[in-house]
């Protein structure tokens, strides 16, 4: 217990840094930046994140954190430091290519050793650390994600779907990731074999097409084997029965061209707004007129193409000749008229908002999707201190890895970000990330 009159300077050291524990030699300091923790709380001025191997183990201001001689030191002055990001909706097995059947047919033979990993590191590399991916072939995916987590190849920490589950596939050759069930028993088939495969969620899509008792078959048996389920929220019946059988998070923000949410929906969502999260992926709607109608340049930046074969770059390239006329973004331009309401909407029904990109689909590229999206947030009406914690401390409670993830703080896992300026100013300063650190590792 603190003595009466002992200096509030030493309270604040003592909540803001923990004590080092035998073994704690500390490995790396970030020191002097705007310190950003996750919290959406002020950030800490002219601060420091002390880490000790994978772990930090101090934040704090300058002066109340000590920074043992022989400690690596990287120099944030001028800087704002954070958590890394965490993008909850991205698909590995794309490169933003804009004809899917095209793409699957020429290079699946090359996603696990080639394609998933050129992902992985533009994911990382542009400061973000965790992903959720949803929607990839089972085994490429799952052997992808343990090469990351052993240290083989660079790429943020993996939480992968593997296969949709839907009603049936739309074409043939999709069958490899989208797993069409037929009644109850094989929804409950396919759902188990997912489980036991180790994928750390179930992706359901086109639910409305569904029948009542295959949907519950899914829910319920990714529940018993503790594995939420996350489902496509394009189409007002697929919201219903998604609420009705205990979704745990929508993903996308659809409804066609319909102004708004009907208010059947907007009740269902404030009944469930404690245990639900949404995942609104808005930034590739307005990207999509961005790229096609503002600044098409965009499409030739050398970022995305640095680690890509040439050849596969100039072929993604080629297919993205005339953004306009893609099927694709056929509704596209249509809908951002009620983007913003819809946004709202959401957000006013206290439901957990995520960010997510869809990072991959046709011109939304690894390298900048996760910014784009923080940056779409704030036009919407979110601050960017409630844009960075929904790609930081929301991420990681849907995870279950508050205790792990998604904020700086004595125990966490050490990954961090830093970019120069004032992120709380500009958020889309962030598509220029400095230093990222990654399980205590500098790796950029």
């Amino acid at each position: 217990m603190l003595k009466r009159g002992v200096a509030p300077l030493l309270l604040l050291c003592c909540v803001l840094a923990s004590p080092l524990g035998a073994g704690d030699k500390p490995t790396l300091a970030l020191v002097g930046g705007q310190v950003i923790d996750g919290y959406e709380g002020p950030p800490i001025h002219d601060g420091v994140v002390l880490i000790a191997g994978e772990r930090i183990v101090a934040v704090g201001r300058r002066g109340e954190v000590a920074v043992p001689a022989g400690t690596t030191v990287i120099d944030t002055a001028g800087m704002s430091v954070l958590p890394g990001l965490m993008d909850m909706h991205v698909h590995l097995m794309i490169l933003g290519h804009a004809d899917y059947e095209y793409w699957d047919k020429t290079y699946m033979a090359r996603f696990r050793d080639e394609i998933m990993p050129i992902a992985a590191k533009q994911l990382l590399t542009s400061g973000v650390t965790t992903v959720r991916d949803l929607g990839a072939p089972l085994d490429e995916i799952l052997h992808v994600k343990k090469r990351i987590a052993a240290g083989e190849i660079p790429g943020p920490r993996l939480y992968v779907s593997g296969p949709f589950i839907q009603h049936r596939p739309y074409f043939e050759y999709e069958k490899f990731v989208r797993w069409g069930v037929d009644g109850p028993d094989d929804a409950r088939a396919k759902v188990q074999k997912l489980v036991d495969a180790g994928v750390d969620f179930i992706k359901l899509i086109d639910q409305d097409q569904m029948t009542d008792d295959e949907v519950k078959a899914v829910v319920e048996t990714a529940h018993k084997g503790g594995k939420p389920v996350v489902a496509h929220a394009h189409r007002e019946d697929e919201i219903r029965i998604g609420l009705k059988y205990g979704i745990d998070c929508f993903e996308h923000t659809g409804l066609a061209t319909s102004p708004g949410y009907p208010e059947d929906i907007l009740t269902g969502l404030r009944k469930r707004n404690s245990t639900l999260y949404w995942c609104p992926t808005v930034e590739g709607l307005f990207l999509a007129d961005y790229t096609a109608r503002v600044f098409p340049d965009r499409l030739d930046d050398p970022r995305w193409q640095a680690d890509v074969p040439k050849a596969i770059a100039q072929d993604i390239r080629r297919s993205l000749a005339n953004v306009s006329a893609l099927d694709y973004f056929t509704l596209t331009f249509r809908r951002l008229p009620t983007l913003a309401g819809k946004f709202r909407q959401l957000r006013e029904t206290g439901v957990t908002m995520l960010v997510g990109t869809d990072s991959g689909i046709p011109g939304n590229f690894h390298t900048d999707s996760t910014w784009r999206e923080l940056d779409s947030w704030v036009k919407l009406g979110a601050t960017p201190m409630q844009a960075i914690a929904g790609a930081t401390r929301w991420p990681a409670r849907f995870l279950k890895q508050e205790k792990e993830l998604g904020t700086l703080a004595p125990g966490r896992y050490a990954d961090v970000i830093a970019v120069r300026g004032d992120v709380l100013a500009d958020v889309a300063l962030l598509q220029r990330v400095d230093v990222v650190v990654k399980n205590g590792v500098r790796v950029r």
